[in-house]
């Protein structure tokens, strides 16, 4: 077990490692952040003091190696639109957008799980078709079109709910509903397909041989079973939670990484969308070791797959 999350440990640190060239490249083909920072017409002199002060004067690889130190420390610079430091504002923001991930991931699970589970038990009857059917649009819904749907029925004609901002459960609501529809959808279709091929196992008919009832069979034997892949599903549906709540985060102005993230590509501020990059992948390869951890410990056969090349 110890050397496979180790082996899992240093492919995370190997892909944080690509992650920050790929930030720092593309982060400066944004063009120079000195354009927004000095007003039209100023003097040369002054440009290539602010050049020099930033540190952009020097070498690709000098600005790089100086980028990877820092980073190593948690320091990721000073944010030049909101004047303090980047790591700082980056995790003061990220709160908001754990809790609308969690939120999303909730609804996703209590819906989704059940939906699954019904379709599978009714497989090939109405229930199914309904259910399947359901999921199909469901997933063929735009995210943004569905946030300014309901923000124009709950928020605007009904006065139900706000229409933005983060001032508690009600404002928590619809952003959580829009990210929720694409990791139900997918956690649902998991479930059915998981659920639908372990019901015709023989364990399960000498359960209820046995004369298990049929909650007790469901619960004890299928479902501890027939979960195990939603378990990966769920934290790869956190990741990109976490990661793509970009547009979610803009229609209802959700104070988040996602909204700040906007905010610093607008601004060309290299430190807050390094430092957001960086930091959101950090917390998603620990997510993905968190869930390599729990499905080591949940599905035996991995144990013995690990066991039996080792």
């Amino acid at each position: 077990m110890q050397r496979y999350l180790l082996r899992r440990l240093l492919q995370g640190v190997a892909v944080l490692w690509l992650l920050t060239v790929i930030v720092f490249v593309i982060s400066r083909l944004s063009g120079n952040p000195v354009d927004l920072l000095l007003p039209e017409g100023a003097p040369p002199s002054q440009r290539t003091a602010l050049i020099h002060q930033l540190g952009l004067d020097r070498s690709q690889p000098a600005q790089y190696w100086t980028f990877l130190t820092h980073a190593l420390r948690g320091d990721f610079g000073s944010s030049i639109r909101f004047q303090t430091g980047a790591a700082s504002l980056v995790v003061s923001h990220m709160p908001a957008t754990i809790e609308l991930a969690l939120a999303s991931l909730g609804i996703a699970l209590v819906i989704g799980i059940p939906a699954g589970i019904l379709a599978a038990l009714f497989r090939g009857r109405p229930v199914d078709y309904a259910t399947t059917t359901l999921l199909t649009v469901g997933q063929a819904v735009p995210s943004f079109w569905l946030a300014i749907l309901l923000i124009l029925w709950l928020g605007v004609d009904l006065h139900l709910l706000p229409i933005g901002g983060r001032a508690g459960i009600e404002s928590l609501i619809m952003p959580a509903v829009t990210l929720s529809i694409v990791p139900l959808v997918t956690i649902a279709r998991i479930t059915r397909s998981s659920v639908g091929a372990i019901l015709p196992q023989d364990f399960v008919r000498t359960a209820e041989a046995k004369g298990l009832r049929r909650q007790t069979v469901l619960i004890r034997h299928v479902l501890r079973n027939g979960l195990i892949p939603v378990v990966t599903v769920g934290g790869i549906a956190m990741g990109q939670l976490l990661s793509g709540a970009v547009i979610t985060e803009q229609i209802f102005t959700w104070p988040g990484i996602g909204w700040l993230t906007i905010q610093a590509i607008e601004a060309r501020d290299y430190a807050v969308v390094q430092a957001v990059t960086l930091l959101t992948a950090a917390l998603i390869v620990g997510l993905n070791l968190l869930v390599d951890f729990l499905y080591f410990t949940l599905d035996p056969r991995i144990r013995e797959a690990q066991v039996a090349t080792a």
